[in-house]
């Protein structure tokens, strides 16, 4: 069987997703090809509504693992087995489906049961069980806080003690959400505990996580979203506030993050707390919930129209007691997409566990694969220490904003946005993110910006540029940006999320400049595979570069591909295999594979070699039975920017491939281009490239 671990909870709404999020990021870092498996769930097998947690999982590790295969039986299912004597025909069915799953993937994160159908002592026993039949060491999670109150370690002692009486291995044990003024006590605490060998780790208490989204409140609700429906999955709710108050004292009350339950015959409060969140001090509320059936129509709806920052509108039947009452039994989860959560929770898990140890107790040895999630995870590992400074010229896109909140939580890097301030913290505001120091310049404003015209004036007077013209220049942020990293202001840039490639790639052109031994600047996708990493170049910058430059461009991506982890073994590739063919093509590609060999002579390097012949080692027997890059390729030289470009995009759609770039290569200073269709998570990427490349380059 693969080997695995069972994550058991002592009891119901223990923070087991957020604990789960964190075990399988950790070991995506370290395993690569990461399962996850549900024994037991709570949701019935034909409801619409599918588990949560086997859904943000499977998502957001983009397992390729169909839903009926990710769990044995329902909780009810479960319980029937059990009421009926039949406890080892379910523990069978258990393992027939874990060992389908195991066989697929090389390491299997076990969730536990929810503790909904049965009592919590048959439950507990169950999930012993389970972990024991599945050979699989537990990681136990026990309520930090009760602990905490309570102030001794009879809850932990004795759930260790009881999986272990049922020949279960506790590896270690999490106290999740423990009270965080009473983290100074923990070690001391935990001395009296029959287990003090055991490695414990305390997790404090997160309002983040905690909070329900306002999708979440709209759904518990039933309510209607009369505005602003595309901000219910990035707003949260942290307290409930009834506003059917006097205004001036419903105004004085107010908070960041407040939701406001609110009667239909409140019209005043309604519009004095949209003046609130445009004034010159806006207040960020989550939300209004519209009791008694009120849905605001005519010129209210209209004026609510035209109001520039707007909050959800939530508009519900019941009474403003009976919503609240509603509202508050939500028990929050971290749902699919839920990406401020889902950031929250691993950057708790990363701060507060020892993954280093907890990683080595859970396997003791790494696979050679590597999984597109195994790579992105790593880049970020990577781009954490040191900590690298990166600037954002597009600083006022919603892209940008939603990226940076997940980079500096997550401490990949150090941000500057550039743009208008007050516009990027109105944006801010209006998305609720959470960016309360982040370093914004406005160019024009800068100090710095004399110094920075004075500068360019002189990099450039040589191509008949005037002051004012460098002024003009410089006023843009993707130059300002840029003379930024030339200045050691910043240590890289990344842009392209509004802005063209040149516009991005020009000013580095002009003042930056190539590496030493190099004339040209190119570009490298890494295209993530379902089992390994591949190095694409160039499909992105030159059009028809000639051998010399082909050479360069080989010899750089070898340089990029080893910077991140992948042994270079370089295919310059055509459309003929050896001495098969001839042609101007073919010449161009055999010249350049002899200046590459001469600039780099210990490089592994094959060419000309068609692509078959590169990537299929049955194909490499036939062609090239010699040749230590055939078949065993991982940096792939295109001819030309038609054939590499038309080449990724084919295998990124046919192959279901994950395609990272372009990673600009050959410059002095890193500066890195974005898609204009970029994803957050794209941008969170190549922040996290950019800031290795910085390292590397220091």
């Amino acid at each position: 069987m693969s080997r695995n671990v069972y994550i058991a909870a002592t009891e119901a709404s223990s923070g087991k997703s957020a604990i789960t999020l964190g075990v399988m990021e950790m070991m995506v870092k370290k395993v690569g090809r990461v399962g996850f498996f549900r024994p037991i769930i709570a949701a019935d097998r034909e409801a619409p509504e599918r588990d949560n947690d086997i859904a943000l999982m499977t998502s957001h590790f983009r397992l390729d693992l169909p839903y009926e295969e990710a769990f044995a039986y329902t909780s009810r299912e479960a319980a029937e087995l059990i009421r009926a004597g039949k406890t080892d025909q379910l523990l069978d069915g258990i393992l027939e489906r874990y060992n389908a799953v195991a066989q697929r993937y090389d390491f299997v994160v076990c969730e536990g049961t929810d503790y909904e159908e049965l009592t919590s002592a048959v439950e507990f026993n169950l999930n012993a069980a389970i972990a024991r039949n599945l050979g699989a060491p537990v990681l136990l999670i026990v309520n930090g806080q009760k602990m905490a109150e309570e102030g001794h370690v009879d809850n932990l002692d004795f759930a260790v003690q009881s999986f272990e009486e049922d020949n279960c291995k506790v590896l270690a044990a999490i106290l999740n959400r423990y009270t965080p003024e009473h983290l100074d006590d923990l070690p001391t605490l935990l001395n009296y505990s029959r287990y003090a060998s055991l490695p414990v780790f305390a997790i404090p208490q997160d309002s983040a996580l905690a909070a329900p989204m306002m999708s979440e409140v709209a759904q518990a609700l039933r309510a209607k979203t009369t505005f602003k429906t595309n901000l219910l999955n990035s707003l949260q709710a942290t307290s409930f506030c009834v506003a059917d108050s006097a205004t001036e004292h419903l105004l004085r009350q107010l908070k960041d993050g407040a939701l406001l339950f609110l009667s239909g015959d409140r019209l005043d409060n309604l519009l004095a707390v949209m003046l609130k969140l445009n004034s010159a001090t806006p207040v960020n509320i989550a939300g209004v919930v519209l009791t008694n059936g009120f849905k605001p129509a005519g010129a209210i709806a209209t004026l609510l129209k035209d109001v520039k920052a707007l909050v959800p509108i939530l508009t519900v039947e019941d009474s403003t007691h009976e919503a609240i009452i509603t509202a508050s039994r939500i028990h929050s989860r971290i749902f699919p997409g839920a990406t401020r959560k889902i950031t929250a929770a691993l950057a708790q898990f990363e701060s507060n566990v020892d993954t280093h140890q907890l990683g080595n107790l859970l396997s003791d040895a790494r696979t050679a694969v590597v999984t597109p999630k195994m790579f992105e995870f790593g880049l970020i590992q990577r781009a954490q220490k040191p900590r690298q400074r990166i600037v954002l010229p597009e600083g006022e896109e919603s892209r940008i904003l939603y990226a940076a909140e997940q980079i500096i939580l997550r401490g990949i890097a150090d941000i500057t946005l550039l743009g208008d301030q007050s516009k990027i913290r109105s944006q801010i505001s209006h998305l609720g993110l959470n960016l309360p120091n982040i370093d914004i310049i406005d160019p024009a404003q800068s100090d710095h910006f004399a110094d920075f015209v004075d500068t360019y004036y002189h990099l450039r007077k040589h191509k008949n540029i005037s002051p004012d013209m460098a002024e003009t220049i410089l006023a843009d942020a993707s130059y300002f940006g840029t003379m930024m990293v030339y200045k050691g202001l910043a240590d890289g840039m990344v842009s392209g999320a509004v802005h063209t490639t040149a516009h991005t790639v020009r000013p580095a052109l002009q003042f930056i400049g190539t590496q030493e031994g190099f004339t040209i600047v190119s570009s490298v996708f890494f295209m993530c595979l379902r089992d390994r990493v591949l190095v694409y170049g160039d499909c992105a910058v030159n059009p028809n570069p000639n051998a010399q430059q082909l050479a360069e461009i080989a010899v750089t991506s070898a340089q990029t591909a080893h910077l991140f982890g992948i042994e270079p073994r370089v295919a310059m590739l055509s459309y003929s295999t050896g001495d098969s063919g001839g042609g101007a093509d073919v010449e161009r590609v055999r010249e350049a594979t002899e200046i590459a060999r001469g600039m780099a002579p210990d490089l592994p390097l094959e060419g000309p070699i068609q692509y078959d012949a590169a990537i299929d080692a049955d194909v490499a027997r036939t062609k090239m039975p010699d040749s230590a890059v055939a078949g065993r390729a991982t940096v792939f030289i295109f001819p030309d920017l038609n054939t590499g470009n038309n080449t990724y995009k084919a295998v990124q759609r046919s192959a279901g491939a994950v395609a990272i770039g372009p990673i600009m290569q050959g410059l002095r200073k890193p500066v890195n281009d974005l898609s204009r269709g970029c994803t957050v998570t794209d941008i969170v990427n190549t922040v996290a490239i950019t800031a290795i490349q910085a390292q590397a380059e220091k």
